[in-house]
């Protein structure tokens, strides 16, 4: 039984290795793994949950191909990805960058929150009671409810 379990695991990574076409990667093993760290910082947009490194949608081929070919340019990471920013946009990074409008984005919601709390309470705090009925006024509520005719 652990005989077949050991071949099961090994076929799964066989698996997973052969997944990667052989023809696409770089005739350089440190090259290609620097290629594939930066896969794993790289967004799929089309799957969009997953990295370029995961997916097999072809638009994650065309950006590994394109992360490939600014490696063996020469390029250090910082330079592929602001290149891929400069043509993308920063969704492309699984990890954006902490910047001002990113803050905005993630802080946004949570200060609408707390301002819709703050003027709740500010409205409940600020109310006036209701004025009591008029002894007029009373008998007519009296009248309606036993439907007795104005």
């Amino acid at each position: 039984m652990k005989l077949r379990a050991l071949f099961a695991v090994l076929a799964g990574v066989l698996c997973i290795a052969a997944a990667s076409d052989p023809a696409e990667r770089l005739p350089d093993p440190r090259q290609e793994a620097q290629a594939r760290q930066i896969f794993q910082d790289i967004r799929c947009l089309v799957c969009q949950n997953e990295s370029i490194d995961d997916s097999d949608a072809e638009l994650a081929r065309d950006l590994r191909q394109i992360v490939r070919e600014q490696v063996r340019a020469g390029r250090d990471e910082a330079e592929i990805k602001r290149f891929l920013i400069d043509r993308y946009g920063e969704f492309v990074l699984l990890r954006p960058s902490m910047s001002l409008g990113n803050m905005a984005l993630w802080a946004g919601p949570f200060l609408v929150v707390l301002l819709g709390a703050a003027l709740m309470l500010r409205r409940l705090r600020n109310r006036t009671p209701e004025p009591e009925l008029s002894a007029a006024e009373a008998e007519r509520l009296k009248r309606i409810a036993n439907d007795e005719p104005a």
